[in-house]
Formats: C-alpha cells, structure tokens, sequence
C-alpha cells in the first residue's frame, strides 16, 4: 500500500523564544512555560466501542527522544520543542488519589490511548482502516511506574474489560470510567473541563485499583502514532504464525521476523480478530511494538541522527496531551539510565473471564489485597508498608453473616444445595435462587460498603471466590454468585484451564529486548 496520498501536517511554527533564528529573549511577562497551550479537542460522551485500540508508543518516543541528548544544549533545546507544543488538561484530581502508597521520589505516569480521528483525512481514515470518528474511546490504558533511581520502567496494561469499581459509579468495565467522568462535567462545561473530568475520574480509578498514587497523565491520539511509525524507520516483530484479519484491522502479516511501519503499524496493533486470546494477545502486540520504537530509539541511527531527533521531539509535543504538572525535560531525566533489558511489560493480574449483571462479557481481575501487593512490588524501593495494613483481614462469626445464594453455575438445584453446605458450616442463609445468567464462569462474593469483614468470612470458607464490593447487595447481607468453577462450602473453587490467570504467573511478562514471536 502506497503512502503517496498522506498528507503530512505542516510543522508548527516555534514562539521566537525557542527559535534558534530569533535568539533567547522572552517577551515580557513570559512565564517560560512554553506558551500558551491550545484548546484540547472535544470530547465524544459516547460509550467505548471494542477495536479501536490506540498505542502510547507516542508518549515514550517523544520523552525518550530527550533523555538522548538530555546533557546538552541541544538537548535543552528539543525538550523546549516539545514542551511549547504539547497540549495540557487538568488531569490529576485534588482527592481519591491522595491517600495512596506512591507518594515519593518514585513516579506513576498513566499513559492513555486516545482514538479520536478527527484530526485524519479522508486518504488517511483509508489507509488505516480507521472507519468514522466515534469521539474517545480509552481501550489502551498502561501504567509506567519509574522507581526513584531511575533504574528501570515497568509498563502494566489494563485490559479495557477489567470489570472494577468506578467511584461514584459501583461496578462497570474500566473503560467506562473516562465516560462517565465526561457525563459527570457540568452541563455548561467546555471541552477541555469535560476532557479533564473524564480524565481524573479515571485517575481515581487507577489509584483506587493499584494502590499507587498517580503523579502524571498523558494522552496520544491515533494521528500520533501513525506518524511516529514512519519517524523511526518501521519496527522489526515476529509473529509466530501468519494472520489475515482483513476485514476488522486489516492486518495481514505473514508468519516470521518482519519490519512495520505506518498504516500497517496501527494494523498490527489494533487486530484482536482471530487471535487466539483476542483482546489479550492484541495487549502483548501494543506492548511488542512499543518495545520495538524503544529499541531504535536507543540505538545509534537516533543516537547520532539530529533530525529525527527533532522529528520526534516535535511529534511528542504535537500529538499528547498531559496533565498541568508535567515537565517532559524532568521526566526524561530520571529515565536516563534505562536500557531495553531493563524495561518490563507485564499484564495486570486477572482470574478469568466471566459475564455481568447484563450478560456482557467482563474480565475478573485478582482480588485487592493480591493487586496493591502486585503493583507494590514494582519498585526496588516501595514505600513502607503501614503496621495495621499486614495485619489479618477483619471478619465476623459465621453466625453473624447473611448469605443470600443465586445459582449462575448452570447447574440445577446449586442453590439450595449450597444453602445448606452453608447452614452446616454455621452461616445464616437468606434467600436462594438463580442468577441473571446462568454463564458464570467465576464465583462471585458481593458485599455492600462497610461490610468487608462479612464477606472476608464467607471468602475463607470458599477459597478462590473473588469479592468485590457491590452497590447491588443489601447491607448487613452478603451475595455469594455460584459460577461454574464452585465445588462447595469449605473447598477451593477451581477455575477452568481457560481462564486462568496466565499474567498471575508471569506467563506473558516480557522486556523491551524480547524478539522472541507472538500470535
């Protein structure tokens, strides 16, 4: 497929503070900060629609690019480049992200794809077999947490299924978050407000989900990373066996080691048709080809070639948009002694899959306790761990819990079976019956807000169960959600071979020096 009718964006026009032409001088009264930003872009409130994945290798490019030369003044000059042209949003929330474990010298940067194609030419929406504009979907979510020595990066993907609780909205899919935020804006909000609602109640989300205090933001539209794709020459991948999606993606590759670039770069990254783990194996591709630009940004063809290095830093500064706070310079500075081997991509931990309440296909993610151990564990130095927080979780007398039991197992008379498993081990039964889908993969505990230690009991009695809190259940009762991995009261539930969690154990964590093949 030829390129000859994509039309590259003129290159915007440098303040003359930072134009080598015009000399240093500031205007008076200048701040320094690199300009007045312009207006975000709106901001659809449509729902999140599956495959428009959008890939932040964007973000790292252009960040990456300065910490290349960050000791010279040519380096000081690009990092001006980007920082004149990169757009700003308020992004970071003033609660729900303050009471964390990140605080610190460490850093937490949430990176966030952005599929709006408003920005793209008919030629171009054609050659990425992009379809219409259906305003923001956040399907790519990934979060870099950089440890205080600057040692290494560690980028963690959130499937957009993860099935989490969204504050002020109870349980939903996490990419909803980004949607509500942007419905919760006053009705007379601009654009941008909306833009930084949608974004800090996604913020909070991530905080709450991780335990991590988010420190920064940063957004990459569609646009962006076509263009990067051409700016570093193509990346090299391996596929383990051919794949032809034509119709969704339009991804065609053959089997083998190969190089990609442009409209066949975003192919590659969006397809999840045909894949034998869909959604998951399309992660593992974003991951692979974000380790790839950083592979050749690394290398001597960017090392020694002052052009592309300017490309990339006008690109960064174009296509993101980052929170009020963050200084790309800085943050390119704690990253100068990463290598690619010290680069991780890990996926966040999960049990399976499942079905909610509307019968809509879900991911079940770890339960809280094992996921803030998880992304703790991230950093060499994490920070303290208070003393009552290694304590044993609080739980009452069986006597004490009521269990309301629905069968979603599929299996006929689980329930009442169940209830009485219940009964004989001391707990109060309230209610039996079926569920709202009898496809429950997973069994599920469902308990309303203050009664953590109820369902911590009924947790120890079925190990395995996940628990979640629940706008749903009934305070003072708990919900127990018979899936069909349930083996009874006082045995540990045991979840199908096909769902279990393979980023649990590590199974799909790789390094930015990884060529070895994917699906």
């Amino acid at each position: 497929m030829t390129r000859d009718d994509d039309q590259e964006p003129a290159a915007r026009p440098l303040p003359p503070r930072l134009d080598p032409r015009a000399g240093r001088s500031r205007a008076p009264g200048s701040s320094g900060d690199g300009g007045a930003r312009r207006p975000a872009a709106g901001r659809s409130s449509s729902g999140p629609r599956p495959g428009r994945a959008v890939v932040l290798a964007r973000v790292v490019a252009g960040v990456l690019s300065v910490v290349l030369v960050a000791g010279s003044g040519w380096g000081w000059y690009l990092g001006r480049v980007a920082e004149a042209a990169v757009n700003r949003t308020d992004a970071i929330p003033t609660d729900g992200n303050e009471d964390t474990a990140g605080a610190g010298a460490a850093m937490n940067l949430l990176l966030v794809g952005n599929d709006s194609r408003v920005n793209l030419t008919d030629q171009q929406l054609t050659d990425l077999n992009a379809g219409e504009d259906s305003g923001v979907n956040t399907d790519t979510m990934i979060l870099v947490h950089l440890p205080a020595d600057g040692s290494k990066a560690s980028f963690v993907s959130f499937p957009r299924d993860s099935y989490v609780s969204i504050p002020g909205h109870g349980q939903d899919k996490l990419n909803a978050a980004y949607a509500y935020g942007l419905q919760d804006a006053p009705a007379d909000a601009t654009d941008a407000e909306r833009q930084s609602a949608g974004a800090q109640l996604l913020v909070q989300t991530i905080s709450q989900l991780s335990g991590l205090r988010i420190d920064h933001y940063a957004e990459v539209d569609l646009l962006g990373f076509f263009q990067l794709s051409t700016i570093v020459g193509g990346v090299e991948v391996n596929l383990c066996q051919a794949v032809d999606d034509s119709y969704y993606s339009g991804a065609v590759f053959p089997a083998g080691v190969q190089t990609i670039s442009g409209a066949d770069a975003l192919k590659f990254v969006r397809q999840r048709h045909g894949l034998p783990r869909g959604d998951f194996d399309r992660i593992i591709r974003q991951q692979v080809y974000i380790a790839g630009v950083l592979r050749n940004i690394l290398s001597e063809n960017v090392l020694l070639d002052l052009g592309k290095q300017r490309e990339l830093a006008d690109a960064a500064g174009d296509a993101l948009t980052v929170d009020q706070g963050l200084n790309l310079f800085d943050l390119a500075a704690q990253m100068q002694s990463i290598t690619a081997g010290s680069i991780d991509f890990q996926t966040i931990p999960y049990v399976g899959d499942s079905e909610d309440d509307q019968g809509r296909y879900i991911l079940q993610l770890q339960d809280e306790d094992t996921l803030h151990t998880f992304f703790a564990q991230l950093s060499d130095d994490p920070e303290p761990v208070p003393a009552e927080s290694s304590q044993a979780p609080e739980t009452a007398a069986p006597a004490d819990v009521t269990v309301d039991v629905f069968n979603g197992s599929g299996t006929a008379g689980l329930a009442a079976s169940t209830a009485d498993q219940l009964t004989a081990a001391g707990f109060a039964v309230g209610s039996t019956g079926n569920a709202d889908s009898n496809a429950y993969t997973l069994t599920e505990i469902r308990y309303a807000e203050g009664d953590a230690a109820l369902a911590n009991t009924l947790a120890a009695a079925i190990p395995g169960a996940s628990t979640a809190q629940s706008d749903d259940a009934t305070s003072g009762t708990v919900q127990l959600v018979l899936g069909s991995d349930f083996t009874g009261v006082g045995q540990a539930v045991e979840a199908p071979a096909s769902t279990t969690a393979a980023a649990a154990a590590g199974e799909d964590a790789r390094t930015a020096a990884d060529t070895s093949c994917i699906n």
